[in-house]
């Protein structure tokens, strides 16, 4: 099952993957990008990243 996010959810997922990157995690995709929320934008539109969001009454 293909989960979507809102704008909300997803701001809040590259926030918290760019933070990740910053701090020195490995990136899980190939990338040219040095910026950080770049690079968790471009790992997001590849789908690799391992976030769950849990929803109220879903």
């Amino acid at each position: 099952m293909i989960q979507r996010y809102n704008r909300y959810e997803k701001a809040r997922i590259l926030g918290a993957r760019a933070l990740q990157v910053s701090y020195g995690a490995p990136v899980l995709v190939e990338t040219e990008q040095t910026e950080p929320i770049l690079i968790a934008a471009e790992e997001y539109d590849a789908g690799v990243l391992p976030f769950t969001v849990k929803r109220e009454g879903a």
